[in-house]
């Protein structure tokens, strides 16, 4: 049974943040330091940008009573689906039973924001209520309630918060906003701010949609270069340095227009070395990606990510660092709390992540190490949950899904080991070819076979199966010969007929 869920510390002083944007016509990629080390990496690549978050004037192309839903036009090459659940309409009204077809109907233009991107034969999912994400504040126009980030979760920060909002906004406009984690930090000026460039945006978005024709894009979100300045920014960025000019003047002109306080960070690096290599970014990813993370003091993790969760397991490895074996294991978990916390961050790990440590006797060392690990955690941007020690020993964290892991956008499953994440043995692809060959002598009447296999194989034939070779040559009564392909993989095996 699972503990209750440990309150991580609020309040903790910030590290001195420096912010890289390394950018060519392909691919943007972001790196977040603190203190020089690198704690998140964020990639957006020209050729799969998403469009989550784009507002479309729609035309409904037909509507499907029997499933309570419709296909939208927007534009792109597939329909787009709209379910009743994403209609405002629904939404406002839970109690009374609507249906789809009373609300839409062929033909009709709807402004629809994609909630979901195209997958495979699948077209985007949609829905009617819009959502406009500032620096401190997510718009929603068309309703009427001041919601609050749960990851603010002081009562007393929370009714301030709502207090404020409740003044700076007029009788007059739209009283539908969420108040974002970052809004804590925010005085009045910058929520004015806020409430003023959001309100903007949609009078922007309103006099395309009375403009413009059906199935145009009214609104797209900015790019990964520009939301850097509206997501992460903060008073303890020192720098924002980026290697494009162009952008660099993009980045200026928003920052100006909308984030004053990060203009004068934002810096132009112009040097002959390439950014991410300077700071040792390029070596950092390749890291990230590995299944095995070092310690410092020997000890080690191994993180494993599947569809249902992540696991991650401690070990003390090499690390001799006290004579005390109990000590050990408490100094090894202790520096594993830090290197975890990173690592959730820098591959950004979401869902269900599992934490194996070493065990621990003492009760103090296992809170201490609970402790630690709140202290690690709380610096996340992301909405972190920590739960205490199982009678297994185990810790349970969970951490939101705010996009794909950094595995998932810079990897694809091996087609080697058919992402089970190992390979057949040379040896053992020698005794299915060997079955392989009893199988096919006794179903064609052929002069001879040839082994088409990767070098390793070919080699194990030559050397320690040369023997069990010998046999199946005498078993079939038919010569077998051997020949290297170059491009196979070590599972990957001819036979072919003479």
């Amino acid at each position: 049974m699972l503990h209750q869920s440990i309150a991580l510390p609020r309040d903790l002083p910030r590290p001195k943040e420096q912010i890289l944007v390394n950018i060519t016509p392909q691919e943007t990629r972001v790196a977040v330091l603190e203190d020089a080390i690198v704690q998140e990496l964020h990639v957006e690549r020209a050729a799969s940008r998403g469009i989550v978050g784009n507002i479309y004037l729609g035309q409904v192309k037909r509507v499907l009573p029997g499933m309570q839903s419709a296909f939208i036009e927007i534009g792109l090459e597939r329909a787009a689906f709209l379910h009743i659940a994403d209609v405002l309409e629904q939404r406002q009204h839970p109690g009374e039973p609507q249906r789809i077809e009373k609300m839409l109907f062929e033909g009709q233009t709807v402004l629809v924001q994609v909630i979901k991107d195209p997958i495979s034969t699948k077209g985007a999912r949609l829905s009617t209520q819009i959502s406009l994400a500032g620096r401190f504040l997510v718009h929603l126009p068309q309703e009427e309630h001041i919601g609050i980030s749960q990851k603010i979760d002081n009562e007393e920060d929370r009714l301030s918060l709502r207090s404020r909002m409740e003044k700076l906004l007029s009788p007059d406009a739209p009283h539908g906003y969420i108040i974002r984690t970052s809004a804590e930090t925010a005085d009045d000026a910058a929520l004015a701010a806020d409430i003023e460039y959001l309100s903007r945006l949609w009078s922007d978005i309103r006099t395309r949609a009375n403009t413009l024709p059906a199935q145009s894009l009214l609104y797209e979100d900015l790019p990964l270069s520009v939301r850097v300045l509206r997501d992460m920014v903060s008073e303890s960025t020192e720098q924002v340095i980026v290697d494009s000019t162009e952008n660099y003047s993009r980045m200026v002109d928003f920052a100006e227009q909308y984030v004053m306080s990060a203009a004068s960070k934002i810096q132009r690096y112009s040097g002959e070395r390439p950014l991410f290599e300077l700071h040792g970014i390029e070596a950092e990813i390749d890291r990230a990606l590995a299944r095995r993370v070092n310690l410092k003091f020997g000890g080690y993790l191994i993180i494993d990510q599947t569809e249902a969760m992540t696991t991650i397991d401690v070990n003390t490895g090499g690390y001799v660092g006290n004579r005390n074996f109990d000590e050990t294991i408490f100094k090894t978990n202790l520096e594993a709390t830090h290197a975890l916390a990173r690592q959730l961050r820098l591959r950004n790990l979401g869902g269900i992540i599992i934490v194996d440590f070493i065990d621990m006797d003492s009760e103090e060392h296992r809170s201490a190490v609970l402790n630690e690990l709140a202290k690690s955690l709380a610096r996340d941007r992301t909405r972190v949950t920590l739960n205490g020690f199982t009678s297994l020993g185990l810790v349970e964290i969970t951490r939101k899904r705010t996009r794909e892991s950094l595995a998932h956008v810079l990897c694809e499953p091996c087609p080697m080991c058919q992402s089970r994440g190992e390979i057949k043995t040379p040896q053992t692809v020698c005794y299915e070819i060997q079955r392989e060959i009893v199988r096919e002598a006794r179903q064609f009447d052929a002069k001879g076979f040839r082994i088409l296999a990767a070098q390793p194989v070919i080699d194990m034939f030559l050397d320690e199966e040369s023997q069990s070779l010998a046999l199946l040559v005498d078993f079939i009564g038919k010569p077998v010969s051997l020949s290297v392909e170059a491009t196979y993989s070590q599972e990957q095996f001819d036979v072919v007929l003479l």
